[in-house]
Formats: C-alpha cells, sequence, structure tokens
C-alpha cells in the first residue's frame, strides 16, 4: 500500500502549492530593485495580517529569534518583568529574559489553565516598577488561547509593555496588534503564514519604540534600528532568506485574497469541528480555554500516548505532535492551522480511531468522524 504523508502537527504545517513552487524558481540577488519590490510586498501583507500600522520586520530566524529581538531591543539589565508561564513556550520567554539579566517575576500556571486579566491587573498593582509583560497568543504546548484584548486593556493603563508571542497564533485567531494594544508581536513563518521554517517576524508600537532608545542589552545582527534604516531603503541589514521571502509572497497572496474574517473563520470551523469528534468518543480536552489553532487531547487512560503517536506517525503516516515536558505521553495535539483543509481534519480523525482501536481502548468506531462531518457538512462554504 502507498503510504501518503499527513502533516498534523502545529509547526511545520503544509505549505501551498503556490508556495512551494517559487522555491523552485532560479534565485536572485537579495540587493536589487527586483527583490525590493517583493520585500516591501510582503512586508505591506505582513502588516496586513499583523494589523498594524507599524513597521513588521522580517529576520532570518525562527521564531525565537524574534522572542530575543524583543527582550534585547527594549530592556536593559536589571529590568523587572512579569512572564507568564503557561507551557513550553510561555516558559521560554523567562530562559531568555534571564539569559540577558532581566529580573523575571514568573507567573507559573498549570499547562490549560486560563490567566485572567483581573489577576494580571492584580500582579502590576503589586509591581508598579514592572517594565514589561510577556505573554503568549496561542500556547502550543496545551492548545491555550490567552486573552491577549484584556492583558491589553490592563498593561496599556500603565507605563510596562505588553509583549505578545503570536508564533502560532497570528494569523489563526484574531488579534490586532493595534487595536489590542499589543506593544510588541513577534510572529514565525512555519504556522499560519504556511511556508516552511526560517523566517520570523516582529512589529513594535510607538510606546516600544521609546524603549528601545533607551535598551542597554547587547545587540548586533537583532538590532532593530539596523532593521528599520534598512527597511527605509527597502532593504534588510543583513542577507536575507531569499527564497523564503519570495514563498512568503505566495502565501500572502492567499492570505488576502481570503481576507482575514474568513481565514479566523475557516480555523474556527476546524477547531470546532476536532472538539466535537474527539469529545464523542469520550476523549477530554487539557485546555479550559482551547484555541482554533490545535486541539491538545488528554490521553485515555490505560493507553500509552507514547505508542499512540508512534502508531499515527510511523503505520498511519499522520504526524500530529505529542505532549512536551511532563506532558509526553500524557496528551497529544492534533493541529488544524494554516494550510488544512476540512479533509485533513477527517484523515487525522480516522487514524486516531484506527490507532485507539489497536491500543485497546473501547468507543464506538466512526463516532468522531460522524461528529465532525456533521460540523464540517453544516459550515462548508
Amino acid at each position: 500500500m502507498i503510504k501518503k504523508y499527513y502533516l498534523l502537527s502545529p509547526g511545520p504545517t503544509p505549505v501551498p502549492e503556490e508556495a512551494l513552487s517559487a522555491a523552485a524558481e532560479p534565485i536572485i540577488h537579495h540587493r536589487t530593485p527586483q527583490f525590493s519590490d517583493i520585500f516591501m510586498e510582503v512586508t505591506e501583507g505582513l502588516k496586513y495580517t499583523f494589523q498594524t500600522q507599524e513597521d513588521v520586520f522580517t529576520l532570518a530566524s525562527s521564531g525565537t529569534g524574534a522572542m530575543q529581538t524583543a527582550v534585547i531591543n527594549t530592556l536593559s539589565p536589571g529590568d523587572k518583568v512579569i512572564s507568564l508561564n503557561g507551557g513550553k513556550f510561555g516558559e521560554r520567554w523567562g530562559e531568555i529574559c534571564r539569559a540577558f539579566g532581566v529580573e523575571v517575576k514568573e507567573i507559573k500556571l498549570e499547562w490549560g489553565k486560563e490567566y485572567t486579566k483581573e489577576q494580571l491587573s492584580e500582579e502590576l498593582n503589586s509591581n508598579p516598577d514592572t517594565k514589561a509583560v510577556f505573554s503568549t497568543l496561542s500556547e502550543t504546548s496545551s492548545g491555550t488561547v490567552f486573552d491577549i484584548q484584556g492583558y491589553g486593556e490592563v498593561v496599556s493603563k500603565t507605563d510596562a509593555l505588553l509583549v505578545v508571542d503570536g508564533i502560532s497564533g497570528l494569523g489563526a485567531t484574531p488579534c490586532p496588534m493595534d487595536d489590542w494594544n499589543v506593544d510588541v508581536m513577534v510572529a514565525g513563518s512555519q504556522k499560519s503564514f504556511m511556508i516552511p521554517p526560517g523566517l520570523a517576524y516582529i512589529a513594535l508600537s510607538q510606546k516600544a519604540w521609546k524603549f528601545v532608545e533607551n535598551s542597554t542589552l547587547p545587540k548586533y545582527y537583532y538590532d532593530l534600528k539596523r532593521y528599520k534604516e534598512s527597511l527605509g531603503k527597502r532593504t534588510t541589514p543583513w542577507t536575507p532568506a531569499v527564497s523564503l521571502v519570495i514563498q512568503q509572497k505566495k502565501s500572502l497572496d492567499i492570505i488576502r485574497n481570503m481576507g482575514l474574517k474568513r481565514l479566523f473563520d475557516h480555523h474556527r470551523i476546524l477547531g470546532e469541528t476536532t472538539r466535537a469528534a474527539v469529545k464523542a468518543i469520550g476523549l477530554e480536552l487539557l485546555s479550559e480555554r482551547p484555541g482554533n489553532i490545535l486541539t491538545a487531547v488528554k490521553v485515555p487512560e490505560g493507553v500509552d500516548g507514547n505508542k499512540l503517536k508512534k502508531i499515527m506517525q510511523e503505520k498511519y503516516n499522520a504526524y500530529i505532535a505529542g505532549g512536551q515536558s511532563s506532558y509526553k505521553g500524557k496528551i497529544f495535539r492534533i493541529a488544524h492551522l494554516g494550510y488544512m483543509g476540512a479533509f485533513d481534519i477527517i484523515t487525522a480523525l480516522s487514524a486516531l480511531e484506527m490507532t485507539l482501536s489497536e491500543l485497546g481502548y473501547e468507543f464506538d468506531r466512526g463516532k468522531a468522524i460522524k461528529a465532525a462531518q456533521d460540523i464540517l457538512k453544516e459550515n462548508w462554504q
């Protein structure tokens, strides 16, 4: 039997054919008007997706590079920050800050638990010298979406910055940077931006640029002043990832032609479908505030979560993600992110049902598929 590969992870995600084929085109020089035209079209497309009037800068790095850029360009040694750690990637904000001598007040949350704007307000009142609040839009390790709109309401009333990791969430769930008072937003190319890993994006509010002027943390490659100066010249300070930028133009064309509202609705429908399907066969979600980027599901009692992932990947070629850190073997994660369609979800659920049956979990076969079909049929566009 021919085994077709199904990429169902929350990153990297599948890439549209238009973007895939662009990588095979002859390389062009990055200091030419031809590339500058493409680069500026990408920049405008990023501003559209970020929903901001501010500049968006493109880095040749993974999303973590943009996270580091956010820290070193706005803070100084000894500055005090609040970091919301609700999973593996929220944890990363604190790790980066500590690496550069920033004092971190870390709010550790149980994975899947939410954190309210009222709780954040109390924390800021208790720590009035806070320079920045670091949060995550979509915590990829737990499938949780946090209340960035509420956080923006709270932080905007203070002198602190709101810095948001939008790497998996931006473009898949609403988070208008300007309207929600986000001061620094970062994103990555391999999620809803629908190209391979290798590019990261960052935008700063005018409030954040004032912090940049006072920042004394060391920086060279990730110096945003250099990026801002180069963007004024329609280029980048360092050699860009030319082919990835060209691929990004193709995928941003798809995003703009579809429109953000339809794009968010698409992810919402796939998210609702997946959640309804796993619940229909008696499985539980990890998150109290699940998002439309991925669904984190608790492994049922008596089932080996590591075997579940291994069988789905090696036998059925359905590449979902497992749990991380202390949740390894305890949860699995099915993405519905970026260039995925309705039948990608049906495929994932079919492989899941076959795997669970093989591992001895008792349920009504086909019930997840029927629940998914009912929602998809009702919402088919």
